[in-house]
């Protein structure tokens, strides 16, 4: 690219950045495009590039591929339930300890190593997310959100620092409960009335056939979502993020997206120019 091109790439973003200081974006990033180390650092370049800008960025991450792998060693089979982890005891210890001391502060350390101011939060910190069990066995883990304690995080949007949450949630007693991210980047995204929500994913979008990606919807309104949880066209991972969209949705999140995370820049091109990046949802 020569420097005329370049001039002209930056005149194009300019309508994009007008009063981003303004614009509250939750970016929920997981899956498998979490796991190639040099695809994580250029997704967590476009976040730092978005942030510098003014954007004030809420970063929910997941974790799950690492936390497969954590169970692996201890000999522990992933179990699963329309999408959702079953997370008994044993389990919850581990997936505290992946998702808030392991993934969680590598991605604060990348941020600060490019010059993002970033707190590292659990649920669990500041009592961030209040939740109950989801169900009243004995010993599952995996909770639902009462409430998102949105004071903490203004404090600290307001104070320009991003605030990078792992989807832990806690009650007032202390225990822990393992939520699925997608739940807990749309429920930040309701609680803050946030202008956009991105879903960063291992697919080009909601796919008529999973297994073919060039059957993207582009487009989908609440409507068609719903048909389509109904016909069973969207199942497994996808269906807590769609759910968990259809309620931000109807609680105000006027622009919501599901991207391909292992698009290169896909998080800037959605953002920051006109390509039609994703599936895009509306009411």
């Amino acid at each position: 690219m020569n420097n005329l091109n370049r001039i002209k790439s930056l005149q194009e973003t300019l309508p994009y950045l007008h009063d981003t200081s303004s614009k509250k974006i939750v970016i929920k990033y997981g899956g498998s495009a979490m796991t190639d180390p040099d695809l994580t650092f250029s997704v967590i370049q476009d976040i730092a590039t978005l942030s510098l800008l003014g954007f004030k960025i809420i970063l929910v991450h997941g974790g799950g591929p690492a936390i497969n792998e954590w169970l692996k060693k201890i000999q522990l089979k992933p179990k699963f339930k329309n999408g959702i982890r079953i997370t008994d005891s044993k389990t919850m210890e581990l997936v505290q300890m992946v998702l808030s001391g392991k993934i969680n502060k590598d991605l604060v350390g990348v941020l600060g190593s490019l010059n993002v101011r970033t707190v590292g939060l659990s649920g669990k910190d500041g009592q961030l997310i209040l939740a109950d069990p989801i169900d009243l066995y004995a010993d599952n883990k995996v909770g639902k959100i009462r409430v998102i304690n949105t004071h903490l995080l203004e404090i600290l949007l307001e104070n320009q620092y991003m605030p990078v949450v792992a989807p832990i949630g806690t009650n007032e007693s202390g225990l822990s409960f393992n939520i699925n991210a997608d739940t807990v980047a749309s429920e930040i995204a309701s609680a803050i009335k946030a202008s956009s929500l991105i879903m960063l994913t291992d697919t080009p979008g909601i796919l008529k056939d999973s297994n073919a990606p060039d059957t993207l919807y582009p487009n989908l309104d609440l409507k068609n979502l719903e048909e389509l949880i109904n016909n069973g066209t969207i199942v497994g991972g996808m269906l807590p993020k769609v759910h968990g969209c259809i309620k931000a949705l109807k609680n105000g999140v006027h622009s919501i997206r599901i991207i391909d995370g292992r698009l290169p820049h896909s998080l800037l091109l959605t953002l920051l120019s006109k390509a039609h990046v994703g599936s895009v949802l509306t009411l």
